[in-house]
């Protein structure tokens, strides 16, 4: 039996998992049932084997070679490739396609700029006032989760970091510590908390700022009852628990950005954060419901100063995010080749994007069969990373965790993603 093992489900990248194998298949411990179900696929029947190329419009099966020759003349054609990284990578795979996209003059994009990216340009206006999931464990007595739905999206958060475990205030557990939920629908975690606040649609910028006002010592604005559905009073209970708890955390979920306001809700809860901590300890946190997505962004930013939506065309990096992210490169045709790495992306785009990717050629390194794989000209088998091969994840904390493989790749001509992106930049280097 394997202990201690990582699992790359979601954000939370627990690694108390257990491992048995046996005759019949695998035995998993400890995971929820969106752990369970990733250390399953690596068994699954849609798993991807052998290389195919699309001749005569269809896929057919092909040499790992003649993929790869495939891909390297479809990439060095190219005039603008575009190259997406879907979350469910390592860190090492991520840098790999950051080196073959400045090696291209291409445009590198990840998952980040469908989902997480705004909250990671809210940080960039305001700065970051965050811990790590153990800090929030021990010392905090307040959650508040703000359009986040964890029980749906990370399962075991509450069990493992926020609410059930026993910390430096909270000797009895759940009964110690408050639960305050911020959200335009009613989730399960709502008939448990302590304060359920249902706001009106699209409206979290304006209760953040009706909380700072509050804060200062003023009345919000009269509109802001009407706006946001709730009057003063629920907003002054509100920041009255706010204010009295020891250690608070609010947990962002991912439709908070999404709302009308986009970065700037996540430039003013970072400034309402700040503001709280003249009273209390108060620190923020993004529930990512993809495992490794703030992984990017950090390897992005260290290699090249920006988080996500590269461009190399001009031989150097460029960022400017509506212009160089993938939905907005497909929706203007900007780009005439794809290199999609586990990108999930037919998850993602929208239609007429969707229908331009199917125009161009693209290559697809994947795991698993998809509707992406299935209108691509070169699949190549993917290794699942951080089952199948060692690599480093980043947990919702940005905390990154170095997650040793279970088994080896099942593959004789790869060993990683990382290696198959090494020896296309190999063919490409005797191509050019």
């Amino acid at each position: 039996m394997l202990k201690n093992v990582i699992c790359s489900a979601c954000g939370a990248c627990c690694d108390d998992i257990q491992i048995d194998f046996n005759e019949t298949g695998m035995i998993v411990g400890n995971a929820c049932k969106l752990g369970n179900a990733r250390f399953q696929e690596i068994i699954c029947d849609r798993r991807i084997r052998e290389a195919s190329i699309r001749r005569e419009g269809e896929l057919k099966k092909a040499h790992w070679n003649e993929a790869l020759q495939k891909s390297c003349q479809i990439l060095s054609s190219a005039k603008r490739p575009l190259i997406f990284m879907g979350s469910d990578i390592t860190c090492e795979t991520m840098k790999a396609g950051l080196l073959l996209g400045e090696s291209l003059g291409g445009v590198v994009d990840c998952v980040a700029s469908v989902s997480d990216g705004l909250t990671v340009m809210g940080v960039q206006e305001a700065g970051g006032i965050g811990a790590t999931a153990g800090q929030s464990k021990i010392r905090s007595d307040l959650a508040i989760y703000w359009d986040a739905d964890p029980m749906e999206s990370m399962p075991r958060h509450m069990s493992r970091y926020s609410i059930y475990p026993r910390g430096y205030w909270t000797n009895r557990g759940r009964l110690d510590r408050k639960i305050i939920t911020i959200n335009c629908n009613r989730t399960k975690l709502s008939d448990i908390s302590d304060l359920n606040i249902q706001l009106k649609a699209n409206t979290d910028f304006e209760l953040l700022s009706a909380l700072l006002a509050l804060l200062h010592g003023k009345d919000p604005h009269p509109s802001a009852e009407s706006i946001t559905g709730l009057c003063v009073s629920q907003m002054r209970e509100l920041l009255k628990m706010m204010k009295g708890c020891n250690f608070g955390v609010i947990y962002l979920g991912s439709g908070f950005a999404s709302s009308c306001g986009k970065y700037r809700n996540v430039e003013l809860a970072i400034k309402l954060v700040q503001e709280l901590n003249g009273f209390t300890k108060f620190v923020l946190n993004s529930l990512r419901g993809h495992c490794n997505t703030g992984g990017f962004h950090q390897i992005a930013t260290s290699l090249f100063g920006y988080p996500f939506g590269l461009d190399f065309s001009q031989g150097y990096p460029r960022y400017n995010p509506g212009e160089y992210t993938a939905v907005d490169l497909l929706r203007e045709r900007d780009v005439d080749a794809a290199l999609l790495i586990s990108s999930g992306l037919d998850c993602h785009l929208p239609m007429d994007c969707m229908e331009y990717l199917a125009e161009i050629p693209i290559i697809s390194i994947d795991s698993f069969f998809s509707p992406i794989t299935l209108i691509s000209d070169v699949v190549l088998p993917g290794v699942v990373d951080a089952i199948e091969c060692e690599g480093t994840l980043y947990r919702y904390d940005d905390v990154p965790l170095y997650s040793k493989c279970i088994t080896c790749s099942p593959f004789e001509f790869t060993e990683s993603n990382e290696h198959t992106i090494m020896q296309i930049m190999k063919g490409l280097q005797q191509i050019i």
